[in-house]
């Protein structure tokens, strides 16, 4: 199949959404220059919890996933699950719980069509794909939309299916999948690492018949935890956390109660935060172990990372010059090379930021050179250039972890900046307003 253009630019509130604006079209008004000091608890890790909730689909019994963020993708994956047919109820934390508990229950799904208004919202909506053709044998599911930051095909998604036996078309827009005979096991090898393909065909292969063999598959966090919970559900399932996933189909899935675990991207980014602002704040309820290469790049940059279990401290008295690649896990991840960059833009002496994993996502530059930022593209490159000051300016997120990258570059400009858009914030971080605020940081939520 031809790559498909899916480079949809949208998002939208839903009831369930974090934040305070109705009109989708918030900002945020960030007054710079002060270091940030205090604690910050980290949230439930969304890349991990939107897999999880496709995969309720799976089974009539009920899973239950602690620890889940408010969030807008939330909020997008809870509508697109309750149309399907799935029950879902949230309860909030307490005794001290860091996040709220789902309960999802898809023993009463009805409809395997996944529609355009609810995935154009976000690419993750495509991960509804495996489970409803494992279990239903059928599925009929938009092509996605999410950030804009290039051509994110699903072809390795359509292809690794159709190696476990599934017949898919494309009709007007939507990917049309059947497998009335269920599907079998088989060798898929990946042509490139892609978290989310590795995603849909895990799912899909729990409950295929027979042996199923996911070579070069992503090694992500994100992805051993799927399959941790898939194993608690009643999954065959080895090689987690390697690049060969071996998945014996099982006849049916039960109920489970997981544990999503904490965000390594909100970490990484509100480190970054610490490091460009001078301050010096501790990460509560992180998994350190998931960021070395992001804590050895910020190290070499000339931050103080102090680790005591699940608390991470950041201090910086100086921002150094550093070159930094993005990888698959466990190199340093494309989402939180914006952020990076930011961090890097006050910085003594130059640095090069280089993107190996998606194209287009430097759409943050024009905006930080807006702030005063020194950064030369080079087609996959930037060299950033670092400068004595950033001064505040009004700007425009792109896309979710840009939005981050400019606040992190307004926390360390002097004067008043402007963040529009803030939507594509939403969608990752919940309520960053009101976690930065008790750090010193002057930053407030405009309505739009």
């Amino acid at each position: 199949m031809a790559p498909h253009d899916l480079s949809v630019l949208t998002a939208s509130r839903t009831a369930d959404s974090p934040n305070r604006g109705a009109g989708g079209m918030d900002s945020l008004r960030i007054r710079g220059g002060k270091p940030l000091s205090g604690e910050i608890r980290v949230g439930g890790a969304k890349n991990a919890a939107l897999p999880l909730m496709a995969a309720a689909l799976l089974t009539d019994g009920t899973l239950t996933l602690r620890n889940i963020p408010r969030l807008a993708d939330i909020a997008t994956m809870t509508s697109l699950l309750e149309q399907h047919g799935v029950t879902v109820s949230f309860e909030e934390p307490t005794n001290g719980a860091p996040g709220r508990t789902a309960k999802l229950c898809a023993a009463g799904v009805d409809n395997t069509t996944a529609p355009y208004d609810i995935v154009r919202k976000m690419r993750a909506s495509v991960l509804v794909l495996g489970p409803l053709l494992a279990r239903f044998g059928r599925a009929r599911v938009s092509l996605p939309g999410g950030c804009a930051i290039g051509t994110r095909p699903v072809d390795l998604h359509l292809k690794g299916l159709e190696q476990l036996g599934a017949e898919i078309d494309l009709d007007q827009g939507y990917i049309v999948a059947s497998a009335p005979k269920g599907l079998t096991g088989a060798d898929v090898v990946f042509p490139f690492v892609s978290v989310g393909a590795t995603e849909n065909l895990l799912t899909a292969a729990a409950l295929a018949r027979g042996v199923t063999r996911l070579k070069n598959a992503a090694r992500e966090p994100e992805v051993g935890d799927l399959a941790e919970c898939l194993k608690a559900m009643g999954a065959r399932i080895e090689g987690i956390g390697a690049d060969t996933l071996t998945i014996e189909g099982v006849d049916a899935l039960s109920g489970a109660d997981h544990l999503v675990p904490p965000d390594r991207i909100e970490t990484g980014s509100l480190a970054m935060a610490a490091a460009a602002t001078g301050g010096d704040v501790t990460l509560v309820g992180a998994r350190p172990d998931m960021l070395e290469q992001v804590f050895r790049a910020m190290g070499q940059a000339g931050a103080v990372i102090d680790v005591d279990g699940d608390r991470v401290r950041v201090r910086c008295p100086r921002v150094l010059g550093v070159d930094v690649m993005t990888e698959p896990y466990p190199g340093f991840p494309t989402d939180l090379q914006a952020q990076m960059m930011a961090m890097l833009a006050r910085a003594e002496g130059a640095s090069m930021v280089t993107e190996s994993i998606f194209e287009n996502r430097f759409m943050h530059v024009p905006e930080l050179s807006r702030m005063g930022a020194n950064i030369n593209l080079h087609g996959r490159s930037a060299m950033v250039r670092g400068v004595n000051r950033l001064t505040g300016a009004e700007v425009m997120a792109t896309d979710l972890r840009a939005s981050m990258s400019l606040v992190i570059a307004a926390l360390a400009a002097e004067g008043e900046t402007v963040v529009n858009r803030v939507y594509h914030l939403d969608r990752g971080y919940e309520r960053l307003e009101d976690k930065l605020a008790p750090c010193g940081a002057e930053i407030e939520r405009i309505a739009g």
